[in-house]
């Protein structure tokens, strides 16, 4: 990939090796950290690291659900590189992966020690590199109902900073960080736009704060 250019399909590895974590996701422009820790993850680090950093973080699907293009997998992933890694001195690794692009999964490919490895198609999320996602967020509802969310949790959020990031960074900032069900983080790496994840995740939160009101109305 050439950091001279805006990258395009074209410069995205075709086959991945997967890192399958359950209930994280990493969208474009998004970054989290991971502790790596079972042997075959480990090697997938040091292949990636070796192969310009870059994998695959797919879902895994819930044991009793068999569907999909790949056997326990979600359809939908996220490219990622990673931009730091660091070893915790107990054979863990700590690292960072940044999201660069969505993928629907085409299929799987031969494994390497022990990890899995899958083929991509970049094309559905082609938006993703090209920064055209700029349709308007209802920002004033989505981060009135995160606090009250958030607080009832007992978790806190730093609204400030949210209030000044743009549409974008606010999507995926939030998308990443709300404690939702695996499920439903699925749902928010594939909307298809901000303007969509930023209604998707309005309507859940709803939902919780309607459940623990005891059925009644939100006003």
């Amino acid at each position: 990939m050439q950091a001279d250019r805006p990258l395009r399909i074209d410069d995205l590895p075709r086959d991945l090796p997967v890192f399958a974590v359950s209930g994280a996701i990493v969208l474009p422009k998004g970054t989290s950290p991971f502790m790596v820790f079972e042997p075959r993850y480990l090697a997938m680090v040091d292949d990636a690291l070796g192969m310009g950093r870059l994998f695959a973080l797919v879902q895994p699907r819930d044991d009793k659900d068999k569907g999909g293009v790949v056997s326990g997998l979600y359809d939908t992933g996220c490219l990622v590189r990673i931009t730091a890694f660091g070893e915790t001195g107990d054979g863990r690794y700590l690292i960072t992966a940044a999201g660069i692009c969505r993928f629907r999964l085409a299929g799987e490919v031969e494994g390497r020690a022990g990890y899995r490895r899958v083929r991509t198609d970049y094309i559905p999320y082609a938006g993703d590199l090209d920064g055209s996602d700029t349709g308007p967020v209802d920002r004033r509802g989505l981060l009135s109902i995160v606090r009250a969310y958030l607080g009832g949790l007992g978790m806190s959020a730093d609204i400030a900073q949210l209030e000044k990031a743009d549409d974008a960074d606010l999507s995926v900032r939030l998308a990443m960080a709300c404690p939702f069900a695996p499920a439903e983080k699925q749902a928010l790496l594939e909307a298809a736009s901000h303007a969509e994840r930023c209604r998707l995740m309005t309507t859940l939160i709803q939902r919780e704060l309607l459940n623990e009101s005891g059925g009644s109305s939100i006003h």
